[in-house]
């Protein structure tokens, strides 16, 4: 279990504060999405969990250790995190892409290939066509799912996702959606999704951490944040979207 404990985050000598004394836990195997709107401190939060950022107070434990006592490489090591702009290395084919931290750790090169391999066919990017392209040669939603891929390279028990999908349309977005949710299904990794779209974070979550201005002001499962909202800001958060359809509905009829 990942537990978030008093963060807090300032850039700026604690005039203003991006995170705000959040508290939450993110339960094993589960898919935690922190949502809001931009701004609201949840990519921040996501960059602390595994040190990007370091945290300006408050606590962060990860099955019972606090983070701040171990080694960022080595933390980073057993966290998997895919970038909201993909992030793979453009002279790097598809395989050594994957094979990233996994060469890190030492492991044999045969050991290396056989596991790219495993989970390229995985993310449905068949090895013996896609092993050996570039990522200027995939489309986005192909290099989606090699950056998912090289996540998952170490087999981390924890996987970080900064709005993955966002730059990508809405086709394959749903695609991508639906392939995550049957990995999850298949490998129960303890999952923190960060996303501004209150649909994805519907389709995806077993639970909803909403944020807003730093701050937590909801968590819960997807019903009860829908049927349940406990401010104003996640009333609005998820009354506009189901308004806006209704209007386009209504525009087609």
């Amino acid at each position: 279990m990942i537990e978030l404990k008093n963060l807090t985050k300032s850039f700026d000598q604690g005039q203003t504060r991006a995170v705000d004394g959040l508290n939450l836990r993110i339960r094993t195997g589960e898919i935690t999405v922190l949502l809001g709107s931009s701004g609201c401190g949840k990519t921040t939060t996501l960059k602390m969990i595994n040190r990007l950022i370091e945290p300006t107070g408050g606590e962060i434990t990860l099955e019972g250790e606090n983070i701040l006592r171990q080694s960022p490489v080595a933390l980073r090591r057993k966290i998997g995190y895919v970038f909201q702009g993909i992030g793979l290395f453009p002279h790097m084919t598809v395989s050594r892409n994957v094979e990233v931290v996994p060469r890190l750790l030492g492991w044999r090169r045969a050991k290396r290939r056989a596991r790219a391999r495993e989970l390229l066919d995985m993310v449905g990017l068949a090895p013996n066509d896609y092993a050996q392209r570039h990522p200027r040669e995939l489309s986005g939603g192909q290099q989606q799912r090699v950056g998912v891929a090289r996540a998952l390279a170490a087999d981390p028990a924890y996987l970080l996702m900064d709005e993955p999908f966002g730059a990508l349309d809405a086709v394959t977005r749903d695609s991508l959606q639906k392939e995550l949710l049957q990995l999850q299904r298949r490998l129960s990794k303890t999952i923190v999704f960060v996303t501004h779209d209150i649909f994805e974070a519907v389709t995806l979550a077993d639970r909803i951490a909403v944020l807003h201005d730093g701050r937590l002001e909801q968590v819960g499962a997807p019903k009860e944040i829908l049927t349940a909202p406990e401010s104003d800001f996640v009333r609005e958060l998820v009354e506009k979207p189901t308004r806006q359809l209704q209007t386009f509905q209504e525009a087609r009829t």
